[in-house]
């Protein structure tokens, strides 16, 4: 076998070896940060990636991942409880799963800036979100809905950010965020799962002259969690075991309002691009004795 049959042979193994963990349909081990292991369905287009978020040897919530507008549609993950204050010092990480230049199935740290266009055709960059004053790096899974140091670390990919406006991203949707975090702190008794995505309207960010990023229009989040404290104060009872919110993407009139999640998909189903069946949980999150017997 010669040198050039050698590099050949290389050059596939390695093709399929980053591509490993962009799923047809997601695994048993990332189906677990999905309420009964089913992801939100009615979502389906060729540009859109189902990836397993993998860091430090371990799977740590899931993202469906636009290569076209370089950002994620939405990420799934469980609830940790935390005191939300605690952070951890982690550089920006690329997804390997998305390029051909890395031998790993995990997120990686950026590699020195004169590589970066070797992989940028399928992912966002660290150049598209530099020298842009409107917008920052907005989570879909906020580290602050973690607890140990390598999950909270795991979310500093930019498959899980978006272009927020800073106003919006410092303002009303960290306080939602606070407040989800104390919300399931205080009255999820069980596990509880939360998916926060994004609408679109054709908003770019631009480099070079060249679209690169969609802006969101909306944010949207739900959560759910059958096991629940029905002790608890009724304005925060009657929150569960389901509920949902959305936000404006902008400086002013951004005020995020909580919904029931029929209401959410109503207004997804008529804001962006999902058919008729889009439902965020199985069963629209439920309580009856046949789930809670499946999931214990």
């Amino acid at each position: 076998m010669d040198h050039r049959t050698v590099l050949l042979v290389f050059f596939c193994f390695l093709l399929v070896t980053v591509r490993s963990e962009v799923q047809k349909d997601f695994s048993p081990e990332c189906r677990e940060f999905m309420y009964m292991g089913t992801p939100p369905r009615g979502l389906e287009n060729r540009s859109l990636k189902k990836i397993c978020q993998r860091y430090n040897g371990k799977p740590r919530y899931v993202t469906l991942y636009d290569v076209v507008d370089h950002i994620p549609v939405y990420s799934a993950y469980t609830f940790k409880r935390s005191d939300g204050f605690k952070k951890v010092d982690v550089p920006w990480m690329f997804e390997p799963q998305l390029s051909t230049e890395s031998d790993s199935g995990e997120m990686q740290p950026f590699p020195p800036n004169d590589v970066h266009d070797s992989f940028s055709d399928a992912q966002a960059i660290l150049e598209d979100y530099s020298n842009i004053v409107d917008f920052e790096r907005g989570h879909l899974n906020p580290d602050e809905h973690q607890a140990h140091p390598d999950d909270k670390a795991a979310t500093y990919t930019l498959t899980n950010v978006v272009p927020q406006v800073r106003e919006f991203n410092v303002g009303h949707w960290k306080q939602h965020e606070h407040i989800i975090r104390r919300r399931l702190n205080n009255y999820c008794r069980g596990k509880a799962y939360i998916v926060t995505g994004v609408t679109t309207s054709g908003r770019m960010i631009r480099r070079y002259n060249i679209d690169r990023v969609a802006v969101p229009t909306y944010l949207w989040s739900a959560y759910c969690c059958v096991d629940y404290d029905h002790n608890a104060p009724f304005d925060e009872r009657s929150k569960f075991p389901v509920f949902a919110a959305h936000g404006l993407n902008e400086k002013e009139g951004a005020e995020v309002i909580e919904m029931s999640v029929q209401q959410l998909e109503d207004f997804l189903k008529k804001n962006t691009f999902v058919d008729k069946r889009f439902q965020i949980f199985f069963g629209n999150c439920e309580p009856n004795d046949a789930i809670m017997a499946v999931q214990t």
